[in-house]
């Protein structure tokens, strides 16, 4: 049965800072109809994308990341902010609609060779994508795919995924 995951999903004004329009997809973890619509629909993508591991993006990317490495009985890879992984990591410059950030994944997080497929929450201009993607690909893995729950259209995003990555197939289950 189909859900219509937008109208889960809550415009919050002026957060994190005025101007901003947030879209909080909180309610669609909350509600387990709704969560799991998310999760077998991006599970009926990646089986065709056949990753050897799901790597997820810091913070909420987690949630829908770890679910669908679950449900693909995968691995699930962390895409951290600087200064948060324990062990020995690899780094990216990171910049996003709010800041310069730095993004990080273990040494180890992903294999030569290996498949990943990236998941995070939202695509906004695409500049968290793109450095998540860079840094799989510094690390030697192989991008089969980049997915998120949300796309606001408007800003772009996915066009500059494309742009600067044109092999990486994008899947995204409500676009703004």
């Amino acid at each position: 049965m189909a859900i219509d995951l937008r109208s889960y999903i809550v415009d919050v004004p002026d957060f994190p800072k005025p101007g901003i329009v947030f879209k909080d997809i909180t309610p669609v973890v909350q509600n387990a109809a709704a969560f799991n619509f998310a999760i077998d629909e991006l599970a009926a993508w990646a089986r065709t994308r056949t990753p050897g591991v799901i790597a997820g993006i810091e913070s909420r990317g987690f949630l829908f990341a770890a679910g669908l490495a679950r449900e693909l009985r995968l691995g699930l890879a962390l895409i951290r902010k600087q200064g948060k992984l324990p062990r020995k990591s690899v780094s990216v410059l990171a910049p996003n609609e709010y800041a310069v950030e730095h993004f990080e994944m273990h040494e180890d997080g992903v294999a030569a060779g290996e498949r990943v497929l990236i998941i995070d929450d939202l695509i906004a201009t695409g500049s968290s994508s793109t450095s998540a993607i860079r840094l799989v690909k510094l690390l030697g893995g192989i991008v089969v795919g980049f997915g998120a729950v949300v796309e606001l259209d408007y800003l772009k995003g996915v066009e500059n995924i494309r742009q600067a990555y044109p092999g990486v197939d994008i899947r995204t289950l409500v676009r703004f």
